[in-house]
């Protein structure tokens, strides 16, 4: 389908050029149309998923504490991988239960983060991060791999993948996956306006977080 999408735009070009040239009088692909794509939506976890690859983790190991909060911040705020993987510790705001993100294009935006997320947020930074040798430039990244650098999309796709596996879902899995499954639980939990910007959203994500962790 892409293919064919490109040749008919590469038609459209050269009978384009050829008006433009004066070398044809009419253009006989004027009205000709791309085939429309289809869009596939990723797959969507349960909460009862979701909590089963949370159970998945080694908490014995420092690198599962790292990954519980990790996972939990994801699923907590919805966060793009990009955003998680460059999440700061100068933008988070535990005692107002918010973090702040730096998105696409730039944009800034605050976002709440449930308790739970808190919790692990907090148990990784006080008893691993902390005694972790950091490198240069990485002082203010959240989350940091084995050798004091930031984590890459590339090992959080891994490690998802990695955890779903034990945890025997079939599903295609990658960190979009959280994402998306967020935003549809969010909608499921009674947020209309969970796309909208500003405080009308922000109540709703938090209402939902709070319905999330009465299930827990």
């Amino acid at each position: 389908m892409n293919l064919h999408k490109r040749i008919i735009s590469g038609i459209k070009a050269f009978y384009k050029y050829l008006l433009i040239e004066n070398l044809a009088q009419v253009n006989p692909v004027e009205l000709l149309e791309a085939p429309k794509l289809k869009r596939v939506l990723p797959d969507t976890l349960s909460y009862e998923e979701i909590e089963k690859i949370l159970s998945m983790i080694d908490l014995s190991k420092p690198e599962g504490v790292r990954n519980k909060a990790m996972l939990e911040l994801m699923y907590s705020s919805g966060l793009r991988v990009t955003e998680l993987v460059e999440m700061k510790i100068s933008c988070l705001y535990m005692d107002v239960e918010f973090i702040r993100v730096i998105g696409k294009g730039n944009k800034e935006r605050l976002i709440p983060i449930g308790s739970q997320a808190i919790k692990s947020i907090n148990i990784y930074k006080d008893q691993i991060r902390v005694h972790q040798k950091i490198q240069a430039g990485f002082e203010d990244i959240l989350f940091i791999n084995s050798r004091g650098k930031g984590m890459s999309r590339v090992m959080v796709f891994l490690i998802l993948k990695d955890l779903a596996e034990k945890a025997g879902i079939k599903k295609s899995i990658s960190p979009h996956t959280f994402r998306h499954s967020f935003a549809t639980h969010l909608i499921e939990g009674g947020a209309a306006g969970a796309g909208d910007e500003g405080g009308a959203a922000a109540e709703a994500q938090r209402e939902f977080l709070r319905a999330k962790e009465r299930r827990c």
